[in-house]
């Protein structure tokens, strides 16, 4: 993450929003909280976004995954499924962790369900780019047949699932760390799609 000398005013905002609001919930904090501990001044905050909310879209089109994804889905598969499903896995664990705090604003907070609607995107275009995957895998006869987008939509979910569990328990139900689900699902994914 980029230190407070190099962040442009905008992503100051947006960081102090998300601080601010996983630790008083969205309604708790006020815009010129926000600002104060930004650094900047309120209206600048309106200039930037217009409203809490907008900052708070804003902050979840920023931060969510699919543009690293995108980037991790042109320029580094390899083509191979344990490898590839192991980098998708690490780098949506890795983004997920880094933005935990961003999603449970998103979740705690019953005024939000709009901008939840509007976040699925997000998970809809991975959702994508995973069936684009598995069918370009089984067209280089890579992976059986079988229907590519509810193979996407197991990865995705299998994965959301350990993430939320992680999140919303705080303590581990289980000794296996997070690198060895992702390695024994992975497997498993690997053993059942591999011709």
């Amino acid at each position: 993450m980029e230190t407070s000398d190099t962040l442009n005013n905008r992503d100051k905002l947006l960081l102090a929003a998300i601080d601010l609001m996983a630790e008083k919930g969205y309604k708790g904090v006020s815009t010129k909280e926000i600002a104060a501990a930004a650094g900047v001044s309120e209206m600048t905050l309106f200039r930037n976004f217009g409203s809490k909310l907008n900052l708070l879209e804003a902050a979840v089109d920023r931060y969510h995954y699919s543009g690293e994804m995108q980037m991790i889905f042109n320029e580094k598969i390899v083509w191979d499924l344990r490898t590839d499903l192991l980098l998708i896995g690490q780098a949506y664990h890795e983004i997920m962790n880094r933005n935990r705090k961003m999603i449970l604003i998103v979740l705690k907070d019953h005024e939000l369900s709009g901008l939840r609607d509007k976040s699925q995107k997000h998970p809809r275009q991975l959702q994508e780019m995973l069936t684009n995957y598995f069918k370009t895998m089984q067209q280089q006869s890579k992976l059986i047949p079988t229907n590519a987008e509810a193979q996407a939509i197991t990865f995705m979910w299998m994965n959301y699932g350990a993430f939320m569990s992680k999140l919303l328990s705080g303590e581990s139900i289980t000794s296996v760390t997070m690198q060895e689900f992702m390695e024994s699902s992975i497997e498993l994914f690997a053993r059942a799609l591999t011709p």
